[in-house]
């Protein structure tokens, strides 16, 4: 299967940067959102990556100003309609992807791959909502996008070969890194990373040490480019806390009971970097 054009579901933080390595991939990329401040907002965040990376001697111009011709935008899905690829980056929300799936299920190509961008919940739970087992498929990018090498790709029990064949050969036309897991709660790289977090939480709230001492003491002796809190910050605390709920309900096992200091943080509205408050002040 040839891919061409490649839609992407949410113009947020991860839809943005999941957008700009497909368009700076050579792919025609067409990213949808459900409100014209979520694209701007997301068009934005592109523009300022890219010119980063030109300032610092990255890419080139020529690269810059393809990788901005490569995308469109939209607000409705049916544009997607010619998509040879999909990708879905909408909020850790089992009903709300299972409706988008529903959707693009009868809007894309029947040959069309539907992908999730999911770090934690169940490829084939969301697929159940299509006509298209075979073609669906789980694409969990790093945050940043652009500058994390790592593609987490999770097999459902019904997802062919032909489609993570695709995929896979997908991965490496981005000059990132595949790694492949099977479809159970937080994958590889949550159901690893998600207890280190939640342990940092429950090490602050037992007065164990300081925010900064436990994320330098992390930082210095695991040479983690950031500590466990900061990282938290960064992916977002509500995001934390549902990725860390689904664990804890497919697993039933306490370690992955959200901390309360994270549902603290969440229902004060203070979600890290995103909301400029979160372990830490921005």
């Amino acid at each position: 299967m040839t891919i061409s054009t490649i839609g992407v579901v949410g113009a947020g933080q991860m839809g943005a940067g999941i957008a700009q390595v497909f368009a700076f991939a050579g792919y025609n990329v067409i990213m949808q959102d459900i409100k014209p401040e979520f694209l701007e907002r997301g068009m934005n965040g592109i523009k300022g990556s890219l010119s980063k990376m030109l300032e610092k001697g990255k890419i080139t111009k020529d690269a810059h100003d393809k990788t901005h011709a490569n995308i469109k935008t939209t607000l409705t899905l049916n544009d997607l309609a010619a998509c040879d690829l999909v990708v879905e980056a909408a909020p850790e929300n089992i009903n709300l992807k299972k409706e988008i799936f529903s959707s693009l299920d009868n809007i894309t190509k029947k040959d069309a791959i539907l992908a999730t961008n999911t770090s934690s919940i169940s490829v084939a739970k969301i697929g159940e909502s299509t006509k298209r087992p075979d073609k669906i498929i789980g694409m969990h990018f790093m945050n940043p996008v652009p500058i994390m090498q790592c593609v987490e790709v999770i097999r459902s029990p019904k997802t062919s070969d032909a489609t993570h064949a695709v995929v896979s050969e997908l991965v490496t036309r981005l000059n990132k890194t595949m790694v492949t897991s099977k479809d159970t709660p937080g994958f590889i790289i949550n159901r690893i990373l998600m207890p280190m977090i939640n342990e940092a939480a429950h090490a602050l709230k037992d007065g164990i040490a300081t925010r900064e001492d436990i994320d330098t003491g992390m930082k210095l002796s695991c040479n983690f480019p950031m500590g466990p809190l900061a990282l938290a910050d960064l992916i977002g605390l509500d995001t934390v806390h549902s990725i860390l709920s689904v664990l804890y309900d497919g697993f039933k096992d306490e370690k992955y009971r959200p901390c309360t200091v994270i549902k603290e943080h969440v229902d004060k509205g203070e979600l890290g970097r995103k909301t400029k408050r979160g372990f830490y002040s921005y």
